[in-house]
């Protein structure tokens, strides 16, 4: 692939991340949390590109620069491509890159690039539904003295 100098950065970003790993992927280098892709490395069209998963607003905003168009087969979902190659500060990329592995990363993970501990989790767990029944049922053969 030309422009591994492009790689290069592009793994100096993403791999000093919590849990993110290098693999290839459609031939091209692709980064992954966990399982899943949130930025990638590669050519179209003759051109060496980088690309993220941005929040709608923003790649809504972001495509309105040149340097900036929505990915092939997944634009529609918040990917963009970015022309490597018109990169002038790679400073510029990194809260790019980090907002895609925050929109791709488990909440513990996203927890570890914070320093943090993972939020608690939203809800009841799934024991504490399935007990409420046979507390009901409990409550029920208690009233009847015990008998079935």
């Amino acid at each position: 692939m030309k422009g591994s100098s492009v790689l290069d950065k592009m793994r100096a970003i993403c791999l000093a991340l919590p849990d993110t790993k290098e693999t290839l992927t459609w031939g091209q280098p692709h980064f992954r949390v966990g399982e899943k892709i949130f930025a990638g490395c590669g050519e179209e069209k003759g051109r060496v590109v980088i690309g993220f998963k941005l929040d709608m607003d923003h790649a809504d905003a972001i495509i309105q620069d040149p340097r900036f168009w929505r990915a092939p087969y997944v634009g529609h979902k918040g990917w963009v491509s970015m022309d490597a190659g018109r990169v002038d500060d790679w400073d510029e990329v990194r809260p790019l890159v980090v907002e895609s592995y925050r929109l791709i990363a488990p909440r513990r993970t996203v927890a570890k690039l914070d320093g943090g501990a993972a939020p608690a989790r939203k809800g009841p767990k799934k024991a504490a539904k399935r007990a409420a029944p046979k507390t009901a049922k409990r409550a029920a053969k208690s009233a009847r003295g015990g008998r079935s």
